[in-house]
């Protein structure tokens, strides 16, 4: 990549909170100036959605899937802070969010109930920490929530769940939007492991997830806001719940990794990763939901944004959690 395109791509990713932030401004007013023009936004969300997790799945690698098998600590404590800590602190939560429509609950939990497997990394290395083990790890991340996230939402929602979810708009974007940027994504990663353009193809997506990012919370915030503009008071009540859980996953992660005896760049990353979430790959399935549910959508981006603004905070407040002069216990 030209080095007049490297400066560009970490220009954008200095500034990308307040990119984003200005996009969900802009959203915002568009869908109240402009309500009629929701439903052409609405039409431009697969594809503008699809094309950015296609660009996230290619920092996955899943063509090097074996390495994430050789750092068995590390691996036994992401999985089990993902799947088993975070999990229980999510039904405290849940307990503690019952008078919440089912609407706004059901969006707190697909996107807490996800780890991150994006943009963790880069925050994560930032702040000192191992991403490139995160980098190992993210395929089983990936694979884990997709089995795990059905049984977990079963298991918070009950028996309604099958009331909710409307099965053939739940299966067509999951097929749309994760399993065939998935497989684009893949095959993309084999086929640049031989040939130098699908190396080109890679840099070019790289390059593109914060403006793709941008684009993608202005139409779902343009599109859905005239239909919750009256709700705003029920997007605005989860923000302090996931501000506490930035701050409750920094303590269980610090402990897990005692725990599992982690040294300092390992227990670093894994505080990233049991705060960062999967927005992104949960909001095809929050936007496949009834009518009645179109504020899910904007729940699962409100996670985004304060978890953004908290990963500034955490490449700061991390080192200082655990500082590099701690010796590594392991």
């Amino acid at each position: 990549m030209c080095s007049v395109c490297v400066s560009r791509v970490e220009w954008l990713e200095r500034h990308q909170i307040v990119i984003y932030l200005a996009a969900l401004v802009l959203g915002a007013v568009a869908g109240l100036v402009l309500p009629g023009g929701a439903s052409a936004l609405e039409l431009a969300i697969y594809p503008v959605l699809g094309a950015l997790l296609y660009a996230t799945f290619l920092q996955v690698p899943f063509t090097a899937l074996t390495r994430a098998f050789r750092d068995v600590r590390f691996l036994s404590a992401t999985m089990v802070l993902n799947f088993v800590v975070v999990p229980v602190v999510v039904a405290a939560a849940a307990i503690a969010l019952i008078p919440l429509p089912q609407a706004v609950l059901l969006g707190v939990l697909l996107v807490l109930l996800t780890p991150c497997i994006d943009y963790v990394i880069v925050f994560s290395g930032l702040a000192g920490g191992a991403h490139q083990r995160l980098l190992a790890a993210a395929p089983l991340l990936m694979l884990a929530q997709m089995v795990a996230l059905p049984l977990l939402l079963a298991l918070f929602m009950g028996p309604g769940l099958a009331d909710i979810v409307e099965i053939g708009p739940f299966l067509e974007a999951f097929l749309i939007l994760i399993v065939l940027p998935l497989g684009l994504a893949w095959a993309t990663e084999t086929f640049a492991a031989r040939h130098r353009s699908g190396e080109r193809i890679t840099s070019v997506m790289n390059a593109a997830m914060v403006p793709l990012m941008a684009v993608t919370l202005f139409v779902v915030v343009a599109g859905q806001f005239p239909k919750i503009e009256d709700q705003v008071g029920a997007v605005v009540s989860v923000v302090p719940l996931y501000v506490a859980f930035l701050v409750v996953m920094a303590g269980l992660g610090l402990l897990l990794a005692r725990v599992f005896r982690l040294d300092v760049p390992s227990s670093r990353a894994l505080i990233f990763s049991g705060a960062t979430r999967n927005s992104l790959v949960v909001l095809p399935l929050a936007l496949a939901l009834p009518e009645a549910y179109a504020i899910t959508p904007v729940i699962v981006v409100t996670q985004t944004l304060v978890e953004l603004i908290g990963m500034v905070i955490y490449v700061r407040a991390v080192p200082w959690l655990v500082p590099a002069q701690a010796r590594s216990i392991r």
